[in-house]
């Protein structure tokens, strides 16, 4: 099988810093000069005191060198500011764009591992954080170059100056070393925190309705905000290590300035640096203890290190796997499923599931809740990969399909569709193709969704943000996104379940006049979506119970079970079907042996 070169640690510094080499060259042009420009003023300002100690003529040329010097160094430090922004924003959104893509090419079970609200956060601030690194490290690298060339001008104004301040470099290094590894513990921690609630209150927005009627809000705010306490202990311990490193700094770099002062000036009453060196080592020295932005970029460094971490798994999603791209013959949209079995954390989803949908025709799913049900949906349009068995279409395993063609081929309808799009027509019209507008009204008219939209303040031009959408209402748009970008399989999961009972009819009539020309897959549990297919496979506990026209399956009283409210008469409510054209299927089980498991991200329909 093709797969893509799995990525190696794509987050860190020097994977992000080969995406903006320009840029970052540029930007440590910037912070050098900015740099070499303020280890060269107080130089400039020594030679010019002295200057106009001697008594000669005004040193014009020195006065207007640290002039220049001290423009130069505040330019570079602006253009600086000005292209690290820019660059951490560039490469923030090509780490977005890049976990991302990875996070849709990857089969879902591996990315639902990640829980909702910890993704997000991922996908969200952790890119900030780690997309910051290489701008950081340039800095912190220009941070080196003060202390460091405060030294050496030191080194040449008196050796033993020099040697006062080099006394505390030990004290220095262990400092920065302590803090940097407490930033970088105390951070992952942080990050920790923030992904749980994150992860609790994604959940408590997706259940807001069942928590609204079951009136356990309170003890939801509750559940949500548990971490806070943990939160707010990292965040003070974070502190805490600014703090003790603040504290001991400012303990230690007086003292060192104190004896460089000190020695400097005992040097001077022995004439062997003059008034000018007096002035020029001081602020060297100043220079060399000036820690602070030296340690703000260590902990944004520390940050950054502990975002990548946690990136890292998103970037190393594989996506799914390809046997080879070609294209696929034209066809009428036969599907196959031979032993189709699929597993999640060890219990198994679907179990040797065998069937055939001819082209054109139309197959209900039905079942308990727990089944399977959208698992075979998924399953069927490559959503998913089985781990066990091949699906087909046309004679083609999906796996064979080149992607964006295999996209234009299948058609999904979900029962919590996305919307996006800025407008109601973006929405429609959003797929593999932009949708022209013609066919965007005709796929709303068949999703009976034309009415609302033109009574909408804008109508189709309305923004989603301005549309106050029902359940029903969102289904219809998900509904006519899928209408408007037919292929050879429609496959709907649950994405009848909100409609009134006219507006399902009409919906279906609208599925029914695509016989012969598209596959339908329709996961439901409503007897009449059943009752007018062609053919209903009712799946139990992941396997195939039965399967055949609904007419001959409600002589089973635990297929009538299934529907639980169906009327005496149901069989009799089935319109006209194609006899003899629909699924076959190798006969499963009449009991099943496996218990109902959960489905990927919540229990199987």
């Amino acid at each position: 099988m093709r797969d893509r070169p799995r990525p190696e640690a794509a987050s860190s510094a020097g994977q992000l810093a080969r995406r903006r080499p320009a840029a970052l060259l540029v930007l440590l042009l910037c912070t050098t000069g900015g740099a070499l420009a303020a280890l060269a003023l107080p130089a400039a300002l020594g030679r010019t005191v002295d200057g106009l100690i001697d008594g000669g003529p005004v040193p014009w040329s020195g006065l207007l060198l640290c002039a220049a010097l001290t423009l130069g160094e505040a330019g570079f430090d602006a253009a600086a500011a000005v292209v690290g922004a820019g660059t951490t924003a560039r490469l923030t959104a090509w780490l977005r764009t890049s976990a991302a893509g990875r996070v849709l090419a990857a089969e879902p079970r591996k990315v639902l591992a990640v829980p909702a609200g910890d993704l997000t956060a991922r996908l969200t601030a952790r890119t900030a954080d780690a997309a910051a690194a290489p701008v950081t490290a340039v800095t912190a690298a220009a941070g080196v170059l003060l202390p460091a060339g405060a030294v050496v001008g030191l080194l040449l104004i008196d050796p033993w100056t020099a040697a006062a301040l080099l006394l505390g470099a030990p004290l220095l290094f262990v400092l920065l070393r302590t803090f940097t590894r407490r930033t970088a513990d105390a951070g992952s921690d942080y990050q920790r925190a923030q992904a749980l609630i994150a992860h609790r209150l994604t959940e408590a927005l997706d259940g807001a309705d069942t928590i609204r009627a079951a009136r356990t809000g309170a003890r939801e705010y509750r559940r949500i905000l548990e971490p806070l306490g943990a939160l707010a202990d990292h965040g003070r311990r974070t502190w805490s290590v600014y703090g003790r490193a603040t504290g001991q700094s400012a303990l230690l770099l007086p003292l060192l300035m104190l004896l460089v002062l000190a020695i400097a000036g005992v040097r001077l009453a022995a004439g062997a640096i003059g008034v000018g060196d007096l002035i020029a080592a001081s602020r060297y020295a100043g220079l060399a203890v000036g820690v602070g932005p030296l340690t703000g970029a260590l902990g944004a460094l520390a940050r950054s290190r502990a975002a990548a971490r946690t990136l890292e798994p998103l970037l190393a999603l594989a996506p799914l796997p390809h046997r080879s791209l070609a294209p696929p013959p034209d066809g009428p949209g036969r599907l196959e499923l031979r032993d189709v079995g699929v597993e999640h954390d060890g219990r198994p989803l679907l179990s040797g599931v065998r069937l055939t949908v001819p082209g054109g025709t139309s197959l209900a799913v039905v079942g308990r809740s727990g089944s399977g049900k959208s698992v075979l949906a998924a399953v069927a349009g490559r959503l998913l990969d089985p781990d066990t068995g091949t699906v087909l279409l046309d004679g083609v395993p999906l796996d064979g399909m080149e992607p964006a063609r295999l996209r234009r081929e299948v058609a999904y309808a979900f029962e919590r569709p996305a919307l996006p799009g800025a407008t109601v027509e973006d929405t429609i019209a959003f797929g593999p193709w932009t949708a022209p507008p013609d066919a965007v009204r005709t796929a709303a008219r068949e999703a009976r969704a034309d009415d609302f939209a033109r009574r909408l303040p804008y109508g189709y031009a309305t923004a989603l943000a301005d549309a106050p959408l029902s359940g029903g209402e969102r289904q219809r748009l998900g509904l006519a996104r899928a209408f408007a970008h037919p292929g050879r399989l429609l496959i709907l999961d649950d994405a009848l379940c909100a409609l009134d009972t006219l507006t399902e009819h009409h919906v279906q009539r609208a599925l029914d006049r695509r016989d012969g020309r598209t596959t339908r897959i329709v996961v439901t549990h409503r007897l009449s979506s059943a009752a007018r297919a062609d053919r209903v496979v009712w799946l139990e506990d992941g396997r195939v119970r039965a399967t055949g026209p609904h007419h001959e399956l409600w002589a089973d009283p635990e297929y009538r079970a299934v529907f639980r409210t169906a009327p005496p008469d149901a069989p009799r409510q089935r319109e006209a079907t194609a006899p003899g054209a629909g699924p076959t299927t190798a006969a499963g089980p009449t009991t099943a042996a496996l218990r109902p498991a959960p489905a990927l991200g919540g229990e199987p329909r």
